[in-house]
């Protein structure tokens, strides 16, 4: 028997995401690594939530709990996922959908988009490129 994959809601560009959060109607979901985001930077009022654990970059555990209750805390909310390019934030979108979670996009690019000629984020792409909110600890 084959199954047939579950969508989330669909891919928004950075800009949009970022109007969504400002006018209440998403939360941004950073589903970076801790160290991503201490090491790279995060988006003022982004809701840390891990897809995979750092070191080792295992799945988190405790995801579907947490979203869940994350989503309980924003209700009618959508719920708007950030990685930093834009590809572990289409697994952690539809693992929520998948838990019967709706409004839930992937934030395309990510925060630092995808690999340059040099093989660096940053210049192709991303939260940060676009000229986003973000702050470095």
């Amino acid at each position: 028997m084959q199954t047939t994959p579950i969508h989330y809601s669909g891919d928004i560009e950075p800009e949009e995401a970022y109007a969504w959060q400002q006018q209440g109607l998403g939360v941004l979901v950073d589903v970076r690594t801790d160290a991503e985001r201490d090491w790279v930077g995060m988006v003022p009022g982004a809701v840390p939530l891990c897809w995979r654990t750092y070191p080792g970059m295992v799945p988190n555990p405790d995801f579907d709990a947490q979203v869940q209750a994350l989503a309980a805390q924003h209700p009618g909310q959508r719920l708007l996922f950030l990685c930093r390019s834009g590809v572990r934030s289409v697994g952690a979108a539809q693992r929520a959908t998948e838990l019967g979670l709706e409004g839930c996009y992937n934030v395309l690019e990510g925060f630092e988009g995808d690999l340059d000629g040099a093989q660096q984020r940053g210049h192709r792409g991303g939260w940060r490129f676009r000229g986003l909110p973000w702050i470095q600890k």
